[in-house]
């Protein structure tokens, strides 16, 4: 059922989906749903609990900072399927056994890297809010490369005429070959990670 509500909220979005729809898209009556789950927000924190089952989490025989990256990379491409999730995964106040198991495991991967307590609670909030922040920008966006952002770009451009970085940055940058503002993804991991090392090695060698 929890899978068929998440293949449902994929294609219409959370709010959108209600007991009524996700028994037409199951194929049984509503009251079959009522039998396993008393209201929707049961659904909801069953398909979060599942969202967060589909992420890796931190491999614990890699060195921090390599296993932050493979958590946000994974949690990135989970979160590009299921667009809706984003803003639902640390809203929950019936957290499941893989949304704790996760939170657990990326705690784990700062503190055995040598993060304070006080650190990794700030490294934590750093890492998820550049991850979430560009999931939902990703989500937004009428086009991010190929020929869908050309066209984008090039129906806009006479708009660009008072703007001459933006104009530039269109021409100069978003309409050259292979341009995917997807990849600005991994860019941005990298500052936040550099910048965690950083910080890191700051607290080492005296109080922050």
């Amino acid at each position: 059922m929890i899978l068929g509500a998440v293949e449902l909220a994929d294609q219409i979005g959370a709010d959108q989906l209600t007991i009524r729809r996700l028994a037409a898209h199951l194929g049984v009556k509503p009251m079959a749903i009522y039998h396993h789950v008393t209201n929707k927000d049961e659904i909801l924190d069953g398909m979060v609990d599942l969202v967060f089952g589909e992420m890796k989490r931190p491999p614990v025989e890699q060195p921090w900072k390599d296993a932050i990256r493979v958590r946000c990379q994974s949690a990135r491409e989970v979160l590009r399927r299921h667009p809706w999730a984003t803003p639902l995964l640390d809203g929950r106040s019936a957290p499941g056994p893989e949304t704790i198991g996760h939170h657990d495991a990326v705690l784990g991967c700062f503190r055995r890297g040598g993060f304070s307590i006080r650190l990794t609670a700030h490294a934590y909030a750093v890492v998820d809010s550049y991850l979430y922040g560009f999931a939902i920008q990703e989500a937004s966006l009428p086009a991010t490369g190929g020929d869908d952002m050309r066209a984008l770009a090039e129906d806009m451009i006479e708009a660009f005429a008072g703007a001459p970085h933006l104009a530039e940055l269109t021409m100069q940058h978003v309409l050259q070959p292979g341009y995917d503002f997807r990849d600005e993804f991994d860019f941005g991991l990298e500052l936040v990670l550099g910048g965690l090392e950083r910080a890191l090695a700051d607290e080492s060698s005296g109080p922050l």
